[in-house]
């Protein structure tokens, strides 16, 4: 039996229907938003007790044929997941996370595929509505429905779930999803949006998001599955007791020290290894069981001290920053560098400057497109003390790297007053908290290393929380034992002016308003102090670029001279780009660029790409060359590719008998255009001799005058 239900959502249908496709599946739905499609299913195994996380995953594919297109390349189909489609799967597995039962261990995927694409509504947000209402009408044991829009903001009101066209006339794009309740999960970037309308604008999408929610309810009352039963894990209340009376004192005296990162690795470490071989006779094959609770034992003393004593791991306050040094230029042969350290999390970034074809192309659902503003940021093993893999892009690094990227883009000048293609590289060399954010401070001093016209200095922080029943702490610039052992995980990006990018995930059920415009808050007072440690370092930015990048020139010609600058077969920009050791791109529009490590051969270049698809104009001068000799005159290329006739009568102001007597092949002559005639150009060297002779006669007559 098929069931549907259908609301509207920002002026919109929003249809989701079950019953019709994908039937063995838990769960399956389709859903669709105006005439975008997608189908999501929702599928679990047998429990895995042999692992202490949960194994969900999460896929989110893209059908070219959905949009009606071939996929590039030779195969013609669908490969890796590209950057969209990994963070569009992010943004469906970070607020679902959270909200399965316990003590649930079932091996989980969801999977979410799009069928029909019509390129005005993003896929994302629907498919992660799909993913709730799959879940939410299977056997899988899902606590309760997510509804998730994005919105953006037009003329000062707020939209909801904006087309393409209307992202563009935005002033901020996020992504928000939330139970019934309260929200789960924040991402976006916005134009120095000031917290108040931030959080009005999360207010708004709540609203919406209940709908979908209730909607989803509705669905599961009329064929939701029965749920499964979770059996709670019994608890062997003598171990619990032996592990306690062995660790508790040792554990509330490291967690009330002071130390660093590694220190407190070591002596948990040590103490685990103790307890461990203290039980290992007594409890045999329990050793996991065992760590979990070293694990809880550790997390409830570090929490209960914030909340009692308001004092952390490291012994700062609440709302104290780390301490933060900078330093600028240190890598000589790059355009830009910047080493940004903030307490044992450390960012080496750097700053390269591209030309046209440099640009990064994207394919995919929508039309092709050029970015030319790239970040990209790496998490080697080394950062933690670990030992790793060194393959491709993770997906965690193409998220730091997106929201990174979206806090900074903002202050990248335009094309027409900084034509350069910018790329970005942030590698992690220490890591204990908020990487992502010491990369958007470390490419925003980069940025400024490398004289790029920025509108002003972005900074960013990672705000946490711990939460036990109404009482709780917010955490300002979190280590990575308080993201762990903590409910959430709040970036802020911004200048002093306002908020240029934000990403929250909790890992509760929900967060109250109130503590979203604490953290709010919060987050600016040390976004405030980040950035006047910055501007220690450099305030603004260098007045020039650095000498190791390209030069690069512009101009613009009539759109039908590019044949004559490309030439047959391209010959003619190939020869200049070897002439000159530059590189040349041409738009359509005739919009022409000259890129070279030399300046002065990039300027000779332009100067003859502008004369090759000038026009001759009667009057004017041209610099010449002779290029045949005639018995009654001369024929000379006085543009490129361009030749005319000097006869033997405007040759000299006097009169000869033989061109030869005054030219000769390869001469350079200054000569004037006279007249245009059935396609043939005359030209005259003789006027501009009668000029010169004319001037130089009246300059002596001014000095006879004058003596």
């Amino acid at each position: 039996m098929i069931y549907t239900k259908e609301i509207e959502i920002g002026g919109k249908k929003l249809t989701i229907e079950t019953g019709r496709f994908a039937k063995q599946a838990n769960g399956a739905v389709m859903v669709r938003y105006g005439d975008t499609m997608v189908l999501v299913t929702a599928v679990a195994s047998g429990a895995k007790d042999d692992i202490d996380y949960f194994p969900l995953s999460v896929e989110y594919k893209e059908r070219y044929f959905a949009a009606g297109k071939f996929p590039g390349g030779f195969i013609k189909r669908e490969g890796r997941p590209t950057e969209k489609e990994i963070l569009s799967g992010r943004l469906i597995d970070r607020p679902i996370r959270p909200l399965f039962a316990k003590d649930y261990n079932n091996d989980t995927q969801v999977a979410a595929f799009v069928y029909s694409y019509d390129g005005k509504n993003d896929a994302d947000v629907i498919a992660a509505v799909g993913a709730s209402a799959a879940l939410t009408i299977s056997d899988i044991p899902f606590l309760e429905p997510i509804g998730e829009v994005r919105v953006g903001r037009v003329d000062g009101k707020f939209v909801c779930n904006p087309t393409f066209e209307e992202i563009e006339a935005s002033d901020l794009e996020i992504t928000v999803a939330g139970t019934d309740s309260s929200i789960m999960m924040v991402e976006g970037e916005c134009k120095e949006l000031g917290e108040a309308d931030l959080l009005e604008a999360l207010k708004f999408a709540h609203e919406e998001i209940k709908k979908i929610v209730q909607m989803q309810n509705e669905l599961r009352a009329e064929c939701g599955k029965e749920k499964m039963i979770v059996e709670e894990k019994e608890i062997d209340e003598n171990l619990v007791n032996d592990v306690n009376s062995l660790a508790h004192d040792k554990y509330a005296e490291i967690v009330s020290s002071v130390l660093t990162k590694e220190e407190r690795s070591a002596k948990n470490s040590e103490l685990n290894e103790s307890v461990q071989k203290e039980l290992a006779e007594k409890y045999p094959e329990q050793e996991a069981e065992i760590g979990n609770i070293l694990h809880d034992i550790e997390k409830e003393l570090m929490r209960s001290q914030i909340l009692e004593t308001g004092k952390r791991l490291d012994g700062r306050s609440t709302t104290e920053i780390r301490s933060i040094t900078s330093e600028v230029g240190i890598l000589p042969r790059t355009h830009a560098s910047a080493l940004f350290t903030r307490g044992e999390t450390q960012s080496l970034t750097t700053l390269t400057l591209g030309t046209k074809g440099d640009e990064q192309i994207v394919d995919g659902l929508n039309e092709e497109i050029k970015k030319r503003f790239i970040l990209h940021y790496n998490f080697p093993p080394f950062s933690v003390g670990e030992t790793g893999r060194y393959g491709g892009v993770g997906r965690r690094e193409v998220g730091h790297g997106n929201l990174a990227e979206r806090a900074l883009k903002y202050i990248a000048p335009e094309e027409e007053k900084f034509p350069y293609i910018i790329r970005i590289n942030s590698d992690i060399l220490e890591s204990n908290g908020s990487s992502s954010m010491a990369t958007v401070c470390a490419g925003s001093l980069a940025l400024m290393d490398g004289g790029v016209p920025v509108k002003c200095s972005i900074a960013g922080i990672a705000m946490g929380l711990v939460l036990e029943s109404n009482k709780y702490a917010v955490l300002s610039d979190i280590l990575g034992n308080e993201d762990h052992l903590g409910d959430m995980d709040f970036k802020v990006a911004g200048s002093e002016k306002g908020i240029t990018a934000i990403q929250m995930d909790i890992k509760i059920q929900g967060i109250s308003f109130e503590i979203m415009e604490k953290a709010l808050a919060q987050a600016l007072e040390g976004r405030l102090h980040i950035l006047g440690k910055m501007s220690e370092t450099i305030a603004e930015s260098r007045p020039t670029i650095s000498e190791l990048a390209p030069s690069l020139l512009f101009t613009k010609i009539n759109p039908d001279k590019i044949g004559a600058i490309i030439g047959s077969g391209g010959k003619t920009i190939q020869n200049l780009q070897k002439e000159y050791q530059v590189e040349i791109y041409i738009e359509e529009d005739g919009s022409v660029s000259i890129a070279g490590n030399n300046s002065e051969l990039a300027k000779k270049c332009k100067e003859h790409i502008k004369a090759l698809a000038s026009d001759p104009e009667v009057g004017k001068n041209y610099n010449a060359k002779v290029v045949k000799i005639t018995d009654f005159g001369a024929f000379v290329e006085f543009l490129p590719g361009q030749q005319g006739l000097l006869h033997i009568s405007q040759i000299d102001t006097k009169r000869i008998k033989d061109v030869k007597d005054v030219l000769k092949e390869g001469d350079e002559i200054r000569v004037r255009l006279v007249k245009i005639e059935n396609g043939k150009m005359s030209l005259s060297r003789k006027v501009i001799l009668q000029e010169k002779e004319e001037a130089e006669r009246r300059k002596q007559d001014l000095e006879k005058d004058s003596a």
